[in-house]
């Protein structure tokens, strides 16, 4: 398996492990609420994360009625520092970690301290596993050709004119080793600093499976989304873009 360096200066903004359970009819967000008790010294901030769901009724001869339904769907926990956040949720768990990003270790780690408390509470039958890191590369102005730094550069016809201000493209791709599948996006920040080109880069990898997925596999597949999502972030960057990172 491929080696990758260490940034110093790592590009990440947010990372995140997320894991999705089938929502079980006798669980309440009353109970979700319990868990903060366990880590309220560590994650003293507590909000509640609410779901909107939508309804159309149509009726022959009469105008579409819509109406909606909102209603608690989970918690979200804050650390004393702001930069840990976690989700628990009817029908999931997802933990963030804000920049300053630190290691995969701690990442992986943190996470699961919390998961522990979370399938305390809701015994979950796990049917999805994800990470995505979202970079916010940036780079110095003036540049020649977005390809400098980027493997998958937008491309302008060269009957165009060449002058950009802003892009957005997202591809999904499929690897077959571990069946698993990961959403790339591309897109150009605003520029608010005239001597930096702020790039997003958002990697989304994921795999799922209907019939379930043992809690001991969803911690091993993560090791093997983060490796895919190291493959893809590596892939789509220059040389050149290291060396900002250095």
């Amino acid at each position: 398996m491929a080696e990758y360096p260490f940034f110093k200066n790592a590009p990440i903004i947010e990372a995140v492990i997320d894991i999705r359970v089938k929502a079980r009819d006798d669980l309440t967000v009353e109970q979700l609420d319990a868990i903060h008790d366990s880590i309220l010294d560590q994650y003293p901030n507590k909000k509640a994360r609410h779901k909107w769901e939508g309804r159309f009724e149509f009726k022959k001869g009469e105008p579409p009625i819509s109406s909606g339904t909102e209603a608690i769907d989970g918690y979200i926990f804050t650390s004393v520092d702001q930069k840990q956040v976690f989700q628990a949720r009817l029908d999931g768990f997802t933990f963030s970690r804000l920049k300053p990003y630190k290691t995969w270790e701690h990442l992986r780690d943190e996470a699961y301290k919390i998961w522990l408390r979370y399938k305390e509470i809701t015994s979950p039958e796990i049917t999805r596993v994800a990470l995505r890191y979202i970079n916010k590369i940036e780079i110095p102005l003036p540049i020649r050709d977005f390809s400098e730094y980027l493997n998958a550069a937008p491309i302008i016809p060269k009957g165009l004119p060449q002058g950009v201000s802003s892009f957005l493209t997202r591809v999904v791709i499929h690897e077959p080793v571990i069946d698993a599948f990961a959403i790339i996006t591309h897109a150009l920040e605003q520029i608010i600093n005239p001597n930096i080109l702020p790039i997003i880069l958002d990697i989304d990898v994921f795999k799922q499976k209907s019939e379930g997925i043992s809690e001991k596999d969803a911690w091993d597949i993560l090791e093997k989304l983060r490796h895919f999502k190291n493959k893809i972030f590596f892939e789509n960057i220059t040389e050149k873009t290291k060396e900002i990172f250095q």
